[in-house]
């Protein structure tokens, strides 16, 4: 009991919509009303394509995970976009019948040659994308599928630019009338997105349909003779639809159900047609021309009700100006690059300079105490473990948490992550992993941990083991260090865009050996807020407080054991077993085994070590453009530290931290190999020694 006592208590709403309960929810909508852009918000990085029918048109479905807590989940289909329920074309017919009937057609339907092709249960629910800037029509559309006799959700979409063209809409007083939820949206900025299949959700729960809207009172009583031949229970078994929309189709003269009454209830033809002229007489213009002209008037008169031209005084642009930095289509890349150059200046000026005041100090204090017993030797092991254990947590991981921490209780980290979600989708993520990737650029360990806080299953797994290639500030000292000493701009440039190729490249090769396909998250977007230091320490402990109970341990253990191999005199022998990678394949001098092999503690005792090995440094002399270049491509994918494999430990268990440790060093291998005998074999060709 004691260790549950701390847990967090989620409250649950039973029954859990998951496995057999999954609601199935589909976006309807005319075209152009931003019903995709909705679905690609919510979407899974490859959703599964299918066909209708074997031959027409293709719709897109996956599954989602709904909520902070992701209990519930719903499969979300995008249909074909659809103009209208009635006077139907032959693509609407075929909507009308999967939202009627899925894949099983009733008897009316089941003599037809082509049959569906595929797996499709009806959906539970609908969600009505619509285009603010121009609702009354769309809202002609509401009004049909309102009679479908299903729970329905409106997406009131682009109110950004309904307001800029001065309409507002009361979405409150919508809901009202049509007895539905409405839910203000932006979809290209993921505004309203959350909340939507928040909605959608609950009329899952809570199997609510519409209000009726049933065609004005004189329709009605022309009608009344007409509905009551419909009234018959083989009626109602042979097109399992509810009665108000066959009666609809009926009236209009609609020509599949007219014909599939004829079809299989002839002796009611007659009876059908007489009904529609009897009520033809008691109308000013044809029953067809009189229903549409009433549809569209009561959607006017909707309109008109719920809309005011003006509005109120505009309070809050300044969060949609924000909104426009960081969540439009285009310009978001904006705000994202100035948050990415915000993280640049925290890793290379900020935490360089507590480096320089914390950590570096406390290395030149260590550099004077040269023991030569054994108990000196692993104190000093000690020592060192524990002042890169500074190193690491106070220049480099608590000012760059606690930026990431405040961005996030502002809600800009949020609008980032929304952004880059389709760049991420590339490589089989989420954009919620860009969080533990800007970590990363200080520190691998908080990074990991933060991917272990905001994913699971797969996602995690495969974020964990690409945060391990983002070059962190120890690796980027040292390639700004030695190549922007010896190679120049260029070639710092071209390890840098070497790493991203190389992340994108095995995003896609994880994805294939991962290949269970992760649900759709959706990427909220909290209101702007200012964060309270309170909560970022709160948050700040939370990701990195694994650094004292995993990391500590282990990185004073790593160091004791090759502090001792150094006092033993183990160096030749270490630097004999390491010749097939250092000399035979990578082409460096023997001597840097032991420099590699430090790497795993720090990355800069790698760069320190170098210069001891060579017994200068002005490395030059020893080390070409090439060797130089291979080196700091191998530093940069080889195993990141021993402290980001003790993290792996935890968040991703051993059998894959393991497989963390030989990606990283087949991956170094590979690239630093393959690039010194290209770069060789252009020195030969070229007959010039630059690289």
């Amino acid at each position: 009991m004691s260790a549950n006592r701390g847990a967090a208590k989620v409250p649950l709403r039973e029954p859990l919509l998951r496995g057999d309960r999954r609601p199935r929810v589909a976006l309807v909508g005319r075209p152009r009303t931003g019903k995709s852009a909705i679905f690609h918000a919510a979407s899974s990085a490859s959703p599964q394509h299918e066909q209708l029918l074997r031959e027409g048109q293709v719709y897109e479905e996956c599954l989602v995970e709904i909520g902070t807590s992701a209990f519930d989940q719903i499969s979300l289909v995008d249909l074909p976009s659809v103009d209208s329920l009635h006077r139907l074309g032959e693509a609407d017919l075929v909507i009308l019948k999967y939202l009627l009937w899925g894949d099983r057609w009733p008897v009316i339907a089941a003599h037809e040659a082509e049959q569906p092709a595929t797996i499709f249960p009806p959906p539970d629910v609908l969600i009505q994308v619509v285009d603010a800037t121009v609702l009354e029509r769309d809202l002609e559309l509401t009004l049909e599928l309102s009679l479908l006799g299903k729970p329905l959700v409106i997406a009131l979409n682009r109110v950004d630019e309904a307001r800029d063209k001065g309409l507002y809409i009361n979405a409150r007083a919508l809901s009202g009338q049509l007895g539905v939820p409405v839910v203000a949206t932006v979809a290209h900025m993921g505004i309203g997105v959350s909340e939507l299949f928040a909605s959608a959700v609950r009329m899952a729960r809570e199997k609510v349909c519409p209000l009726p809207q049933r065609p004005s009172a004189y329709l009605c009583d022309s009608l009344k003779a007409l509905n009551d031949l419909l009234a018959k229970p083989q009626i109602e078994e042979a097109f399992r639809m509810p009665r108000p929309l066959l009666l609809m189709q009926l009236a209009e003269n609609n020509d599949y159900f007219l014909q599939e009454l004829g079809c299989h209830f002839p002796e009611m033809l007659a009876d059908v047609g007489a009904a529609r002229l009897a009520a033809e007489r008691q109308l000013p213009r044809p029953l067809s021309d009189e229903l549409h002209a009433d549809r569209h008037h009561r959607a006017a008169t909707l309109f008109e009700s719920v809309t005011q031209f003006g509005g109120p005084a505009d309070t809050d642009r300044w969060k949609r100006w924000l909104d426009e930095i960081f969540l439009h289509p285009r310009w978001g890349l904006i705000g994202s690059m100035a948050v990415f150059a915000l993280v640049l200046f925290v890793v290379f000026e900020v935490s360089t300079t507590l480096d320089s005041w914390t950590a570096a100090r406390l290395v030149d204090w260590a550099q004077q105490w040269r023991p030569e017993s054994t108990a000196g030797v692993v104190g000093r092991a000690v020592v060192d473990g524990l002042i890169g254990l500074v190193g690491i947590v106070v220049p480099y991981m608590l000012p760059l948490v606690l930026l990431l921490v405040a961005l996030e209780e502002s809600g800009i980290m949020h609008r980032v992550a929304f952004v880059v979600d389709r760049g991420f989708h590339r490589i089989g993520l989420h954009g919620g992993v860009a969080v533990p990737f800007l970590i990363g650029l200080g520190c691998n360990v908080p990074a990991i941990s933060a991917v272990a806080s905001a994913t699971g299953g797969r996602d995690r797994v495969v974020a964990s083991l690409l945060v391990s290639f983002v070059p962190c500030s120890a690796r980027s000292a040292i390639i700004l260090a030695m190549g922007g000493k010896y190679l120049g701009g260029i070639g710092v440039f071209a390890i840098f865009v070497l790493t991203l190729l190389v992340l994108a490249l095995l995003g896609r090769l994880l994805a294939r050996r991962y290949t269970e396909t992760a649900p759709g998250l959706i990427q909220e977007i909290p209101p702007y807020a200012w964060p309270t230091w309170r909560a970022m320490a709160a948050k700040t402990w939370e990701r990195t407080s694994d650094i004292l109970t995993i990391v500590t341990p282990l990185l004073v253990a790593g160091s004791v054991v090759l502090a001792l191999l150094n006092h033993v005199g183990a160096d030749d022998a270490i630097n004999f077993l390491l010749l097939p990678v250092t000399a035979w394949w990578l082409g460096l001098p023997v001597v840097l085994g032991v420099p590699i092999l430090f790497g795993v503690l720090r990355k800069e005792l790698s760069l320190l070590m170098i210069y001891q090995a060579l017994g200068t440094t002005e490395i030059v002399p020893l080390l070409d453009g090439v060797q130089i270049f291979t080196f700091l491509v191998f530093l940069t994918f080889y195993v990141p530290c021993v402290s980001t494999f003790a993290v792996m430990l935890r968040t991703i268990g051993r059998r894959e931290a393991l497989f963390s440790v030989v990606l990283s060093v087949a991956t170094a291998l590979l690239i630093s190999g393959a690039l010194r005998w290209l770069l060789e074999g252009l020195r030969l060709v070229g007959g010039s020694g630059a690289v």
